[in-house]
């Protein structure tokens, strides 16, 4: 019986792209560290067991590919696109505990219930449906065995005009987004010159001042690179299909995947939870 691909042709190939012209190697340093916790901040890596085998579902370049793979003895980097996967090769060619598969969440290759950890940032809200491909990820591991999520939140944290701006830019995103690739990257990375590096740059002012930023649009980004503000800025609007989820569904959607003793980040990027393999 054919299996039905959980996945959106133009996304992926829109990822492919990004990833070919944004491959991360730029990010490095202190941002790298800074951004890695940020995702990685609430995973148990002290409570693994030795070498553990795990997987990556939707790997893209490979950028946090590259801090996992420090900290474990194999890691599975899945992605449909085979350029994401093309550059996460290159950014991973130092790494030999690390294995690369082109699959999507429906099919992938790796047997059911062998897996000691498994994570899946930024990812899943751009397929179809996000709660199979995240069942299909669960059922992946091995009892007890925790799995890391990011998916985009809904504002469901945020004031009334935090909401209204973020339905604009929506807006803005659905037309963006079927441009042709060159104009994508052109008019994200004119919107990250001119919106994003404003208001990071004044956020990151009035934090030096003593003011609380955390309700500042943009504030997220007042100390990260202008590389990471173009590439953020063309997933933002550049990317198809894009879901949102406010923190109680996505805690109903990880319990329904099989996941217990969810926990949530408390800082941003909203919302980053980890579970545990029932």
């Amino acid at each position: 019986m054919a299996v039905h691909q959980n996945l959106d042709p133009a996304t992926v190939r829109g990822f492919g792209q990004e990833w070919q012209a944004f491959d991360q190697a730029s990010l490095t340093g202190d941002e790298y560290a800074e951004l890695f916790d940020r995702y990685f901040g609430i995973f148990p890596f002290d409570a693994l067991p030795a070498s553990p085998e795990g997987f990556d579902l939707g790997c893209g370049s490979g950028r946090w590919a590259r801090g996992v793979s420090e900290k474990v003895g194999l890691l599975h980097c899945v992605d449909p696109s085979p350029a994401a996967l093309e550059v996460a090769e290159s950014a991973l060619r130092d790494c030999p505990n690390v294995h690369l598969h082109l699959a999507g969440a429906h099919s992938i290759p790796l047997p059911d219930g062998s897996q000691d950890f498994g994570y899946s940032l930024g990812v899943l809200h751009h397929v179809p449906d996000t709660g199979r491909a995240l069942a299909d990820c669960v059922r992946k591991l091995k009892p007890g065995a925790p799995f890391l999520l990011y998916l985009y939140y809904r504002m469901d944290n945020r004031p009334l005009w935090f909401r209204a701006i973020w339905r604009t830019t929506d807006l803005a995103r659905r037309g963006v987004s079927r441009m042709p690739f060159p104009f994508r990257k052109g008019l994200t990375t004119a919107i990250a010159a001119l919106v994003y590096w404003p208001l990071a740059r004044f956020a990151s002012v009035a934090e030096r001042a003593g003011m609380n930023v955390a309700g500042m649009p943009l504030s997220f980004y007042r100390a990260t690179s202008f590389y990471t503000m173009r590439t953020d800025a063309l997933d933002r609007f550049g990317t198809r299909l894009e879901q949102r989820f406010t923190r109680p569904e996505i805690e109903r959607m990880m319990k329904d995947a099989g996941l217990t003793g969810i926990v949530f980040s408390e800082r941003e990027p909203y919302w980053v939870a980890c579970g545990r393999k029932a």
